[in-house]
C-alpha cells in the first residue's frame, strides 16, 4: 500500500510515453486532412446528408447556428480517398492512433464509450458465458453482458464509506473473485475493470492483467476516464501498454475530441487473435451505417494533439496542483485524492482530477454544485453529498482563481447559511450494496413484467437496469433482488438538483418494473 506522499509522487515513475513523438507521422491527421481536401474541391452533393454541405434554403438555419464550415465537412461514409480504398486516410489514422496509445489495433467510434462497452461484452462472449466484473461498472456494459447473453459474477471496488465512493479493485482481490467464482461454477472467461474511477483513483493495470491471464481471461479495462494517459511523463501510462487486452477510452473526456466520440483499443496479449475479429464484427453489429465524419475527425486530430502537446498537458497538470494546494490552505476544503494512500487498490492519482471534500463547509455537494451553475456559469462535473469533482481537459488551463473564488463567497453566502441551518448534507444516504442476483439479466429483461409502487417493488426481480447519475453505476440490474436499501438511495439522488436515474420508469423512481409473480 502507498503512503499519501508516495501515491502524490507515483505518476512521475511511470514510462515518459507521452513525449514529443520520433515518428514524425503523428504530426499528421489523415483522416482531417482528407475531409480538408473534399470541402476544397467545391463539390456539388446529391447524396446525404440532406443539408448538401452548404447553407442554403432550409439549411439556412442550421448554417446561422453552426457556420456553414461544419456542414461541408459532414459527409456520409464510403467516400474515396476518405474511408474506402486500401491504405486510406482513414486506415492510416486508426493506424496511428493504435501506435499512441500502445495498442495491436484501434477503432473509432462515434456511440461513445457506451458503443464501446456493449462491443466488448459481445467479443467476450464466444471465450464462454461467464463474466467477472467490478461492480462499479457503467451501466452501458451492464447493457452489453445482458445483450451478449453473458452471466455475471461481480468483484467489489474498494468503498469510501464515509464519502460513498467506489475506487478500484487490487489484483489480491480479482485472484479471490476468479477462485470463488470458478468454485460456484461460473468460471469466467472475462474480467471487467475500471481505471480509473471517477474520482481519479488509478488501478494496478499490469498487475490485473497477470491475475486475469492467469485464470485463462482476457482483462477488459474501462479506461473511458483516462484518454489522456501515457501522454505526459506525470500521468499513468496507457493500459494497453500495461497488459490490458481491451481498453475502452471515452476520448471526448479529457482528450479534446468532441462529444460522443470514442475509442477501443486491442492489446498485445495472448488473447489479441481470438478477439480481433469477434470485435471487428461487433463494431459492425453496434456501429451506425452514417457514422459522423465530424466525430471521426475530432478523433483523429485529438491523438495528433496529445502526441504533439506534452507542454500543454504538463501546464494542466501544474495548473490543478496550484488548485490542490489552494485548497488546503482553506480549512472548509479538503482534496479527497490526498486520502486515497489508505486504499490498496489505488497505486496512482490522475493528476488532471481534482475531488474536493466540501464537507467541512456544512452545505451539501450537490447544493454547492447547483449554486455555482446559477450565480456563477461555473459547471463542476459531478457532485456528491460531501464532494465535488473539477475535471481539467489535457492540455487546458482553465481560470482555477475565478473557480476557487466562486467556490469560497458560495460557501460564505447567506443562501448558504440558510442551506445548512437545515442540515441538507447530512440526509444523503450510503452507496447501497446491490441485492442478489435471482434471475439471469438476459431472462429477466424478457419476462413478462409489471409495474409496482416503489414500496411495493422490495423484496421483488428487477427487469430493468438502474442507474444514479453521476456517476452511472448500476445500482441494480435485471435479475436482481430489489432491496430497500437501492429504492432509498435512488429516489434520494433523483430528487437531488443534478442527479437522475438511467432507467427508470418516472422521474422520481416512484415505480419499478419488476418481473410478474404466478
Amino acid at each position: 500500500m502507498l503512503s499519501s506522499e508516495s501515491l502524490a509522487m507515483a505518476p512521475s515513475a511511470l514510462p515518459a510515453s507521452g513525449s514529443a513523438p520520433r515518428d514524425l507521422r503523428h504530426w499528421e491527421t489523415p483522416y482531417a486532412d482528407a475531409l480538408d481536401r473534399h470541402v476544397a474541391r467545391g463539390p456539388i452533393q446529391l447524396m446525404v446528408p440532406g443539408h448538401g454541405g452548404d447553407g442554403l434554403g432550409l439549411s439556412a438555419r442550421l448554417a446561422d447556428f453552426l457556420g456553414e464550415r461544419p456542414l461541408r465537412l459532414d459527409v456520409p461514409m464510403l467516400l474515396d480517398d476518405i474511408d474506402l480504398g486500401e491504405n486510406s486516410p482513414l486506415d492510416r489514422a486508426l493506424a496511428l492512433a493504435a501506435d499512441a496509445w500502445g495498442a495491436r489495433r484501434t477503432w473509432f467510434l462515434t456511440g461513445g464509450a457506451s458503443q464501446a462497452n456493449r462491443i466488448a461484452a459481445l467479443a467476450v462472449r464466444s471465450l464462454g458465458t461467464g463474466i467477472l466484473s467490478q461492480r462499479s461498472a457503467h451501466s452501458s456494459f451492464s447493457d452489453g453482458v445482458l445483450t451478449a447473453g453473458l452471466t455475471p459474477s461481480f468483484v467489489l471496488p474498494s468503498v469510501d464509506t464515509r464519502h460513498g465512493i467506489a475506487h478500484g479493485v487490487s489484483p489480491a482481490a480479482l485472484e479471490e473473485a476468479l477462485i470463488a467464482a470458478a468454485a460456484d461454477g461460473h468460471a469466467a472467461s472475462a474480467v471487467y475493470v475500471v481505471s480509473p474511477s471517477y474520482f481519479g483513483a488509478v488501478a494496478d493495470v499490469a498487475g490485473l492483467a497477470r491475475v486475469a491471464h492467469a485464470h485463462g481471461a482476457p482483462l477488459i479495462v474501462d479506461g473511458a476516464w483516462g484518454p489522456h494517459f501515457g501522454f505526459h511523463p506525470d500521468l499513468p501510462d496507457s493500459p494497453a501498454r500495461l497488459g490490458a487486452d481491451l481498453v475502452v477510452s471515452s476520448t471526448h473526456k479529457l482528450a479534446g475530441s468532441l462529444t460522443q466520440s470514442a475509442m477501443l483499443h486491442l492489446g498485445h496479449g495472448p488473447f489479441a487473435d481470438r478477439l480481433e475479429p469477434l470485435i471487428e464484427r461487433a463494431v459492425a453489429m453496434t456501429a451506425s451505417t452514417s457514422s459522423s465524419a465530424l466525430l471521426q475527425a475530432s478523433l483523429d486530430i485529438a491523438r495528433h494533439s496529445l502526441m504533439t502537446g506534452e507542454e500543454l498537458i504538463g501546464r494542466s497538470i501544474v495548473a490543478a496542483e496550484s488548485f490542490r494546494a489552494a485548497l488546503r490552505e482553506d480549512p472548509r476544503f479538503a482534496v479527497l485524492s490526498d486520502g486515497f494512500g489508505g486504499f490498496d487498490d489505488i497505486v496512482a492519482v490522475d493528476p488532471l482530477r481534482v475531488p474536493i471534500d466540501v464537507s467541512a463547509t456544512g452545505v451539501s455537494g450537490h447544493w454547492l454544485r447547483q449554486h455555482l451553475i446559477d450565480l456563477d456559469g461555473i459547471y463542476f462535473e459531478m457532485s456528491t453529498a460531501t464532494s465535488l469533482v473539477a475535471l481539467i481537459g489535457a492540455g487546458k488551463t482553465p481560470d482555477l482563481d475565478r473557480v476557487l473564488r466562486a467556490l469560497v463567497a458560495a460557501v460564505e453566502s447567506p443562501q448558504a447559511i440558510a442551506e445548512r441551518s437545515l442540515g441538507d448534507a447530512a440526509g444523503f444516504p450510503a452507496l447501497p450494496p446491490s441485492g442478489p442476483l435471482r434471475v439471469l439479466p438476459r431472462d429477466a429483461f424478457f419476462s413478462d413484467t409489471e409495474l409496482v409502487l416503489a414500496a411495493d417493488a422490495v423484496g421483488r426481480i428487477s427487469a430493468d437496469t438502474l442507474a444514479a447519475y453521476p456517476p452511472g453505476i448500476p445500482n441494480v440490474i435485471p435479475g436482481e433482488e430489489i432491496t430497500a436499501q437501492t429504492v432509498a438511495f435512488l429516489q434520494a439522488v433523483a430528487a437531488s438538483p443534478s442527479g437522475y436515474v438511467r432507467g427508470a420508469v418516472d422521474a422520481g423512481v416512484a415505480q419499478f418494473r419488476v418481473l410478474r409473480e404466478d
